[in-house]
């Protein structure tokens, strides 16, 4: 049997690429070629790009509380669907150049929820819909303590409106049970922290 990864970017051949639309986000599109598994080549195809970034998320822990803080916020692609488009998330931002993942995880903290993180402990990097974005998310837990935690935040020049809920961690992975938490971020690392609840209360002395 072949094993995968037999290919690498220099695989791909790309013959055009131009920026179709550029606005809050960028959208290219591109004329490739591609090595295919037969031993041929793709006959040059067009796809579209969206451009986003990378980002990182992270996920508050408190494991003497044993609560995680979530934001609740507006998030256009929900809207129309069979939900409410105010969804319960975690701290996260766009890495900005020459910032590094833990830059921006620290940031956000404080400017989505008023927290400061004792330690970050990475959980992977992810990306988020290959066929379609070149968006990458490194994803993190970030110990704190919850216990004033909750309220509103945001940057209102970046029209940002943001509750802080504070859940134990039980109550948080029933969401994702019963489908109340349904983005890809939090449920990765609601399921992370369930696998690692114990090591990390352990690691304080509990």
């Amino acid at each position: 049997m072949t094993s995968p990864f037999q290919f690498s970017a220099s695989d791909v051949h790309i013959e055009r690429r131009e920026t179709v639309f550029q606005g809050f986000f960028r959208l290219d599109k591109l004329w490739l070629t591609h090595a295919r598994f037969d031993g041929k080549n793709m006959p040059v195809f067009t796809r579209e790009l969206f451009i986003r970034g990378d980002a990182t998320c992270v996920l508050p822990y408190d494991p003497v509380r044993d609560e995680v803080v979530l934001l609740e916020q507006f998030r256009l692609g929900a809207l129309g669907r069979d939900q409410s488009p105010w969804l319960l998330e975690l701290v996260a931002g766009m890495n900005e150049d020459g910032e590094t993942p833990e830059e921006v995880a620290r940031r956000e903290g404080q400017e989505e929820a008023g927290l400061t993180f004792r330690s970050l402990e990475r959980i992977c990097d992810y990306l988020v819909s290959p066929g379609g974005t070149s968006e990458l998310v490194h994803l993190y837990c970030g110990l704190v303590s919850a216990e004033s935690a909750g309220g509103l935040y945001g940057m209102e020049h970046e029209h940002e409106d943001i509750r802080a809920h504070v859940f134990s961690s039980h109550e948080a992975i029933e969401m994702i049970r019963d489908g109340r938490i349904n983005n890809a971020a939090a449920i990765i690392a609601l399921q992370w922290l369930q696998l690692n609840r114990s090591r990390l209360r352990n690691e304080v002395g509990l």
